[in-house]
């Protein structure tokens, strides 16, 4: 049984089918799966949905790209929702200087104040790195404690190293079965199975043979199998050691 630590079920994509797919992924082999929230809207969506189905957990945090005029008072209302017994982290927060560099100091501000947070509920991060490495490492690096994932990593072997030596986790997706993928490659070869986590990002960055496909949990399966033969183990270790890291981590 997989435990897919990133899933985006309150995705319009899923609107259509969304109780049908959640109902049977148990049966597709997927135990647990963890919603993450981008903004007020999408993190209480990610709590009603925890609250509908008993092998669904959710996160709560302000994500880079979904900085409003006020992000302070959207925090306000993400406190609220950390005091749900089903909100296991804050996230997806983060940094992303791909889609717009205009805002790098108040993307870095929130981000902080979302960690801060975390630190002060003692809950654990999800984080969103993209195209902004350096920056996402000195915010962390400032506040000892801290523990989480950085999701979808995609950041040298270098940065993950140092990473593992302060005991963060990282998450693989779909793009590790990539034919591209030889970064990534080069991470997992020096990441231990105790700080793996698998995840989908669904419905976005399906694993091949799925890729252009709308992704779901039952996905997991690709990146396993990927994960499997880097490490030279059976996807069954894979998913075991995945699924005790995930109830590590986020107590589930």
């Amino acid at each position: 049984m997989f435990i897919d630590t990133h899933a985006h079920y309150d995705d319009e994509a899923f609107d259509e089918d969304r109780q049908e797919l959640l109902r049977d992924l148990p049966s597709k082999g997927i135990d647990r799966i963890i919603v993450p929230g981008c903004d007020v809207s999408s993190s209480q969506a990610a709590v009603a949905l925890a609250e509908k189905y008993r092998y669904v957990y959710a996160a709560c945090g302000i994500h880079p790209e979904n900085l409003t005029d006020d992000p302070y008072a959207d925090i306000s209302e993400i406190v609220k929702l950390l005091e749900h017994p089903k909100c296991v982290a804050i996230g997806e927060i983060g940094l992303d200087y791909y889609w717009d560099k205009s805002r790098k100091e108040e993307q870095k501000a929130v981000f902080g104040a979302q960690l801060d947070l975390a630190l002060k509920a003692e809950l654990p991060v999800i984080i969103h790195d993209r195209e902004a490495h350096a920056d996402s490492f000195d915010v962390i690096s400032a506040r000892p404690g801290l523990k989480g994932v950085f999701h979808c990593y995609s950041g040298s072997a270098e940065m993950a190293a140092k990473l593992l030596k302060m005991g963060w986790y990282l998450g693989f997706d779909g793009p590790v079965t990539y034919k591209n993928a030889k970064k990534t490659v080069e991470v997992l070869e020096i990441c231990p199975l105790e700080r793996i986590l698998i995840e989908t990002d669904s419905p976005y960055l399906s694993p091949l043979p799925m890729r252009g496909k709308r992704n779901d949990s039952s996905n997991l399966i690709y990146i396993a199998e990927k994960i499997a033969a880097i490490k030279g183990v059976t996807i069954e270790e894979i998913a075991q050691r995945t699924a005790e890291n995930a109830s590590a981590l986020f107590g589930i």
